[in-house]
This record gives C-alpha cells, structure tokens and sequence, in this order.
C-alpha cells in the first residue's frame, strides 16, 4: 500500500510517465474516497491533488476522462541499512560483539585553508 511520503510511478495510457511522492493523504467528502497530493518530479516541481478511492491509491488501475492512469509504488532496488550499534549500559556506543577501531575525522572546512 503507498502511504505519505513513498515513491510512485504515475503510468499514464500504459507507458510509464513520471514520479511523484505522496506528500498528503486526507479524506474527501465523499466516503471512501481521499484526496491524495502528489508532489511530482518533474523541471519545475508540480504538485497534483487527486481524488482517489483506496484500490486506486495501492495500485489499481483507473481512467481520467478516457485515459487509463495506474500509481505504482517504487521499491528501492539496494538493502536498507544496518541499524546503528545501539549505545549500551556504558554509554560509549560499543557493541559487545567487536571491538571497533577508531576513524580520522577529517573537516571540509579545514581543507580549504
């Protein structure tokens, strides 16, 4: 299901036409119906309000005046992250599984001096 803030790919008349993210979600007057703003990426930025009901907003296809329109969530293609170590008992932020070596700490701004 796309929520607030996922990635969709707006096809439009069965070619993919271009992506947005879900910026709001509310419901409309009309009951199982909501109003769904998409902010899409496009030069310059557009934001579109769309009244959608649910099937439509998690994939279903729909038509706007004769032209078939589907939002298809966009999935990342890389991992998420690792979760950070969690800060332990200590408070030093040392996991107990290994002990980690230390980093140089490098400031962009010091390099331009």
């Amino acid at each position: 299901m796309a929520t607030v803030n996922d990635l969709v790919l707006v096809h439009i008349d069965n070619k993919p036409a271009f992506y947005a993210r879900i910026e709001d979600i509310s419901p409309d007057v009309k009951p199982g119906w909501w109003k769904v703003q998409l902010l899409v990426l496009t030069v310059p930025l557009q934001v579109y309000t769309w009244i959608l009901d649910e099937s439509q907003v998690n994939g279903a296809p729909f038509t706007m005046a004769g032209t078939p329109i589907l939002l298809e969530k966009v999935v990342s293609p890389e991992p998420p992250p690792k979760p950070l170590a969690s800060v332990g008992k200590e408070g030093n932020g040392a996991s107990k599984e290994a002990p980690r070596k230390g980093g140089n700490v490098v400031s962009l701004f010091d390099r331009k001096k």
